[in-house]
């Protein structure tokens, strides 16, 4: 699978591919420091991912890391000026000037496929991330804790809905590694595989997403879901109603039932804007 730094921005900490029709690849790629997270790479990848958000040819996204990891957390260099310089004020150095939960905002799938050690700021990013396959004995840690941290970049606010509060409390808390197994069973990813696998996988299911499920379609349910966590029951029922209504009257709903009748692949558009 060949990969490139198009769209490009003169850096390639991140590249960009486009391995399935309708599918974008991006690929954390600082091997040599486990993809670590800093500035440069932060800028890099939610400038992809806003490429990608407005790009009407990309109807999923993959994300991976290159060489043995996905990413390790953030750079200890950016960490340790951090400790130099008296603060918090510097936690840019590190992450980056987006947030995190700029992911969960984009308005097509996005699918982590997590090859290799995940940690810290990089497993927050899994975790933003609307989909997680990972590879068999890959590994996940919180970190934080053992850094001196809290639970950063909204993570208590992911990880709970993912396995619960008593498991994220758990992996707060004693910042323990656990493999890819014990996250699939808490149902923090979706699916375990073989690492030569993985990848595989990940880009065809996005490849099923881009071709066979409508883009609008799946932007709604993506804002749907993030959103009606704050909501009740109740509200988010009427919600869908006016949506549902909405959707009633799209090609796309037409196009859908069409191409089910006439057994042939659905053409939808691009996502409604």
């Amino acid at each position: 699978m060949s990969t490139s730094s198009n769209p490009a921005s003169g850096s390639d900490v991140v590249l960009y591919d486009t391995p399935a029709p309708g599918v974008a690849l991006l690929t954390l790629n600082r091997p040599d420091r486990m993809n670590a997270w800093n500035a440069e790479l932060s800028a890099r990848y939610f400038g992809l991912l806003e490429n990608c958000a407005n790009d009407d040819n990309v109807r999923a996204i993959v994300v991976t890391g290159a060489g043995r990891g996905f990413c390790a957390g953030a750079d200890m260099d950016a960490l340790q000026s951090i400790g130099g310089s008296g603060g918090a004020p510097s936690a840019e150095a590190a992450s980056g000037s987006h947030l995190q939960s700029f992911t969960t905002t984009v308005p097509k799938p996005v699918i982590a496929a997590v090859n290799g050690a995940c940690a810290g700021i990089g497993m927050v990013q899994a975790l933003a991330c609307d989909i997680r396959f990972a590879a068999a004995g890959a590994k996940f840690t919180t970190a934080f804790g053992r850094r001196g941290l809290i639970a950063e970049y909204g993570m208590s606010w992911l990880l709970p809905r993912l396995v619960g509060t008593a498991n994220a409390l758990d992996l707060l808390m004693s910042a323990r590694v656990v493999l890819a197994e014990e996250a699939h069973a808490m149902g923090m990813v979706n699916a375990v595989l073989p690492a030569d696998q993985l990848l595989d996988h990940a880009v065809a299911y996005a490849a099923d997403l881009a071709a066979n499920v409508s883009p609008t379609s799946m932007a709604v349910m993506k804002e749907q879901v993030y959103a009606d966590y704050g909501t009740t029951l109740g509200d988010a029922e009427q919600k869908a109603l006016r949506l549902m209504k909405e959707s009633l009257r799209r090609s796309d709903f037409k196009e859908g039932v069409a191409s089910f009748l006439e057994k042939r692949p659905p053409n939808f558009s691009p996502v409604s804007r």
